[in-house]
């Protein structure tokens, strides 16, 4: 629709508007002219209409910046005019939308515009209607070579009601697919791509993708299937003289047909792989001419039915006993004549004796029964229809038998395979006749991949498609009713019409000739043919150019007018394939696969859409049910593995590594599918559940929130830390990483967005599968509080929060870096969350490390939930400390019976399922050392000079603000005499108070120095000190060599004035040992020796 809306001034007399000023659209010079919209069929002007996907509109406005904005109308909104459109912008962009098929058209454009003298062409708007589009399209897909060459040995192989069931069945899987498909493709415009579009959009690229694929390969070998049945047609009953391979016997007659169909098959498809290289509009327009061919056959067959009923045609059927003969070697079903009086033998004689005398010895079945001659189409009031209810499958080789004639047994049959009797040429069941049966019901997708080319798609897709499975599936229930009623059983059951001299079984019954249905179905099957290698390359080209799949990526390129070559090729190639297996009862099963699966998946998708209720899944089609879906995709699956379970199996195997191979390694895209709501539908559910109830200890494991420090480039300081996440974790439970920026996120939101990236990007480095989270606060103490209450959600919240240990808290003059260190142990300890601190985070191992045989040793001082017990367990999960051993040790005090604490400890670990070993570390009471009072004394006189070189500098930064306020007063009273009031009052400095001041400050400084060196340690921090220095020569004499060393980690002290003090107890008591991680608990129990 090209059509648009024009604005044009008119005044109040017969004043009209200028061919430029209409064009223009807004021009208006009479000041009372009254504007009015005039419908306009100018053409685009925004580009060729295509849809874009990354637009969520469908022209992309951004070509049309510089005209968004005019005039003062809209001046409240004109900043935001370049990322939102006006309305009518954006309105006459979709009016002037044109859709054109993303395929055939187009080449056929660029080979129509090759040469000196290119014009551009207008662009036409599709025209196609209903019947012309869709119907006429699906009839000619769905209607071919199974019905004419396989649909009578079907009727006559699984009789009338089975025959039925299958066709029932099929059906209805389709037209349950046809519900769906219309379901999707009223949801919005559908470019040209069919069911893979419709897919991929629906379920994503990794289901697109692989379904995709798999219906590619099902119209490739489709193509295969069409190009055997030509080949079959023509050898068999248009020229069979010009086989090839000519067997001498009868037992070779099946190998050399196949050989045959080789030879032949892949001439016809090097033939037509030609005329698809050489132009594909030449296919088009023979496409009527081959729908003709399948009209004029159907008539052809319904005409010869009508006749059958006062005038059946002569066939006649050669019967010995109750055997069917082939009819090819002899003229009259006799074994003797009389010639002249005299007895004479016949040519079936010759066939079943050694010599054409009398007394010459034969065939001992040939002797015991008489030959029998019957009419191969009795007509449609003969009652043959009872005979023909039920079915008749055997083994292959099995005679074609009349069940109905006298016979008399021969005691020897080994000699039957070697006579010209109609046998099986395979072994018959009913799901094999599913799997061959289904291709004829497949070809509904014809409507909507030429969606581009329909004057109103969203109407014509469901009416056409519909209506042609309907007319198909009654076209197919007929048929099968009324060959069981015209047609004698034992021909039904003759395949390749041996019987009937050669001829073709549903030719025979035709009207006027057999020559009307041998012709239309040959130049049926080669049109099917030349259509499955026109649209197959197309399906290849639309995956490859999506980029989904890295490695079809070549297959998207081709001629410069777009056709698809190395697409061709490829598919010539696989086709190959199909025509080297040489047999179409051996290749129907296998393109039925891929076609059961792409159907199976088009439900899927439907129903993953209605359930979901997306705000964008609004079918103008309503005649839909989530229900009606789900029994599609049911009845595909079932029919899948009706037709052949281990084809099923492959089919489903190999769709499962594109599926997996796209997950890995194929781009991403973002089509906002359908999975993608579904993930969001289960995440959701699964949350609100969590939310009911803390999780049990049984199910308790460490959910991360890892604190990263970034330097000045936004990268990650310490990305072992990350490692050692990886390998605690091992990919389970939920890791949050999380970061703190200075400053407002309106300053700053650049610089989030990059640390985010730096982050994600670190994280797949070092195999860290989590989120990413920064945030910006005014300062990093209220940033990393708000990430440890708010981050996570509902029931997926964090537990346990890793950070690094904060190395250089000497070297900085500043003091906030470790005061934020200790301020963020008590967050987390009022918000009962674990947490683990790494020091030294550098020097653990990567992933790609394999520590040798070594320890991780526990230091068990006090219990708090267990999490030192199932660290190590959990650690050991991964292959970096697989190989390391657990070793717990506890400390006993002199009141305390150490033996009896090993044995208890060990049998408790017992219970806990956990291998180590136990060591009991007994610390007896000592005086306080020297060294201890030393460092004590050292640590306090430390921490009181950090005090007074803060509050020295704290005084500086006031006299350099009194000084700067009373210079600012005197300048201020210099220029503004006249401004100044009673109410402004001014800091008056004289020289002798700001003196005064400064030797007080430097007083107080002294004296202050001098209270230091004479000072006593606290004795509570003597005591700490003391446990520090005891503890820590007891861990490095036991575990200085350890692969890691968990330890339980002091609390702060509850007087905020010590908690520099705490740092240098911490740091006393870590001293000397390589990787260290300290733990505390979180108040709750999270190891539980029961079940």
């Amino acid at each position: 629709m090209s059509d648009r809306f024009v604005v044009v001034p008119v005044g109040q007399g017969n004043e009209q508007c200028s061919e430029s000023e209409g064009a223009e659209g807004y021009t208006i010079e009479p000041q009372d002219a009254v504007p009015v919209l005039e419908y306009s069929r100018e053409p685009n002007r925004y580009g060729d209409g295509m849809p874009k996907e990354s637009s969520p509109f469908i022209n992309n406005t951004d070509n049309d910046k510089g005209n968004l904005y005019d005039g003062k109308n809209m001046a409240l909104f004109e900043e935001e005019m370049d990322s939102n459109p006006m309305v009518s912008s954006l309105l006459n962009k979709l009016a002037n939308y044109t859709n054109l098929t993303q395929g055939v058209k187009e080449h056929e454009e660029a080979d129509d515009d090759e040469g000196p003298a290119k014009t551009k062409k207008p662009v036409k708007s599709p025209a196609l209607g209903t019947l012309i589009g869709v119907y006429l399209p699906c009839l000619q897909n769905i209607l071919g070579v199974i019905l004419f060459l396989r649909l009578t040995w079907i009727v006559g192989t699984a009789g009338i009601m089975e025959s039925l069931a299958i066709v029932v069945m099929t059906c209805s899987c389709t037209m349950l697919t046809a519900i769906s498909m219309s379901a999707i493709a009223t949801n919005g415009v559908v470019p040209a791509g069919g069911s893979y579009y419709m897919i991929s959009r629906s379920l994503g690229p990794e289901f697109g993708g692989a379904v995709g694929l798999c219906f590619y390969l099902g119209t490739t070998f489709a193509g295969s299937m069409y190009i055997l049945g030509t080949i079959e047609i023509l050898l068999t009953y248009i020229v069979p003289s010009a086989a090839i391979f000519k067997a001498e016997k009868k037992e070779d007659e099946a190998e050399a047909l196949l050989n045959n169909m080789r030879v032949y098959g892949t001439c016809c498809l090097t033939l037509m792989s030609l005329v698809v290289f050489v132009g594909v509009k030449y296919v088009n327009k023979l496409a009527l001419v081959f729908l003709a061919c399948v009209i004029l056959s159907i008539l052809a067959i319904y005409a010869g039915v009508i006749k059958t009923a006062f005038e059946p045609p002569d066939f006649p059927i050669c019967l010995l006993g109750n055997r069917t003969l082939q009819n090819h070697n002899f003229d009259q079903c006799l074994k003797t004549m009389e010639v002249d009086n005299v007895t004479v033998t016949t040519k079936l004689w010759s066939l079943f004796c050694d010599s054409p005398d009398l007394n010459a010895t034969c065939n001992e079945y040939f002797t015991l029964n008489n030959v029998t001659v019957i009419q191969g189409i009795p007509g449609l009031t003969s009652g043959v229809i009872r005979d023909n209810i039920w079915g008749d499958y055997g083994p292959n080789g099995m005679l074609v038998e009349n069940k109905h004639q006298a016979s008399e047994p021969a005691a020897d049959t080994s000699q039957d395979i070697y006579m010209p009797y109609v046998a099986n040429d395979i072994t018959t069941f009913f799901t094999l006749l599913v799997g061959i049966y289904f291709p004829s019901v497949t070809g509904i997708m014809a409507g909507s991949n030429r969606s581009g080319d329909l004057r109103d798609a969203q109407k014509s897709i469901p009416i056409g498609t519909i209506m042609a499975i309907a007319t198909t599936t009654f076209i197919y229930i007929s048929s099968v009713i009324l060959f069981g009623a015209c047609i004698e059983g034992v021909v039904l059951r003759d395949k390749f019409g041996d019987s009937v001299k050669g001829n073709l079984v549903i030719g025979i019954l035709a009207w006027p000739s057999p020559w009307v249905i041998v012709i239309g179905s040959f130049f049926s099957c080669c049109g099917a043919g030349l259509q499955s290698l026109t649209g197959a390359p197309r399906l290849l080209q639309a995956i490859a150019r999506d980029g989904i799949v890295p490695f079809l990526q070549v297959f998207g390129h081709g001629k410069a007018n777009g056709e698809p070559t190395w697409a061709l090729l490829l598919t010539g190639g696989i086709c190959e394939i199909g025509i080297l297996i040489a047999s179409l009862d051996a290749v129907a099963p296998i393109l039925s696969m891929f076609f059961l699966m792409c159907y199976l998946f088009v439900n899927l998708a439907c129903a993953l859409q209605t359930l979901l209720r997306t705000p964008n899944w609004r079918p103008r089609f309503k005649f839909y049910h989530w229900a009606l879906s789900f029994l599609g995709a049911s009845l595909c699956l079932s029919l899948m593995f009706i037709s052949s379970w281990y084809y099923a199996l492959v089919a489903m195997l190999i769709a499962g590594c594109i599926y997996k191979y796209i997950e890995y390694r194929g781009a991403e895209k973002e089509w906002g599918d359908g999975i993608n709501g579904l993930s969001l539908n289960a995440a959701r559910y699964a949350l609100i559940r969590l939310e009911e109830a803390p999780p049990h200890t049984k199910n308790w494991r460490p959910q991360m929130l890892l604190l990263l420090n970034l330097d000045s480039d936004h990268a990650v300081k310490h990305p072992r830390l990350l490692s050692f996440c990886t390998q605690l974790k091992a990919g389970k439970g939920l890791t949050i990483v999380g970061s703190v920026l200075e400053g407002t996120y309106m300053t700053k939101e650049a610089e989030v967005k990059k640390a985010e990236q730096n982050i994600k990007s670190s994280m797949t480095t070092e195999r860290t599968k989590g989120f990413c989270h920064v945030v910006a606060s005014s300062n990093l103490r209220d940033g990393f509080s708000h990430l440890i209450q708010t981050a996570g959600l509902g029931g997926m919240k964090h537990n346990t929060v890793l950070m690094a240990w904060p190395g250089t808290w000497k070297q900085s003059n500043d003091p906030v870096s470790w005061k934020n260190f200790i301020e963020t142990v008590r967050e987390t300890t009022a918000a009962h969350q674990a947490l683990l601190v790494a020091k030294n985070v550098d020097s653990f191992p990567t992933n790609a490390d394999r520590l040798g045989q070594g320890t991780i040793d526990v230091w068990w001082v006090v219990h708090d939930g267990g999490l030192l017990m199932l660290l190590p367990f959990l650690l050991r999960q991964h292959k970096v400390w697989r190989k390391c051993k657990m070793r717990i040790f506890t400390v006993a005090n002199m009141d305390d019976n150490s033996i009896q604490m090993k044995k208890d400890l060990q049998m408790f670990l017992y219970h806990l399922r956990l291998d180590a070993e136990v060591e009991v570390v007994e610390m007896h009471d000592s005086d306080i050392s020297a060294f201890t009072y030393e460092k004590t004394l050292v640590m306090e006189q430390r921490s009181q000079m950090l005090k007074q070189m803060q509050l020295s500098r704290t005084e500086r930064e006031r006299e350099a603000q009194l000084i700067h306020d009373r210079n600012t007063a005197s300048h201020a009273a210099l220029n503004d005499k006249a401004d100044a009031g009673p109410d402004r009052v001014h800091m008056t400095w004289t020289k002798d108070k700001f003196l005064t001041e400064r030797n007080r400050n430097r007083a107080e400084a002294s004296m202050g120095v001098r209270d230091i060196f004479n000072m006593k340690p606290n004795q509570s921090n003597v005591r700490r000190m003391h446990t520090a220095v005891k503890l820590n020569e007891v861990v490095v004499n036991k575990s200085q060599g350890a692969h890691l060393v968990l330890l339980n980690m002091p609390g702060p002290p509850k007087n905020r004035g010590g908690d520099e003090n705490y740092m240098e107890f911490l740091e006393v008591l870590l001293e000397g040992l390589n990787r260290v991680l300290l733990v505390r608990g979180g108040g709750r129990e999270v190891i539980t020796i029961y079940s």
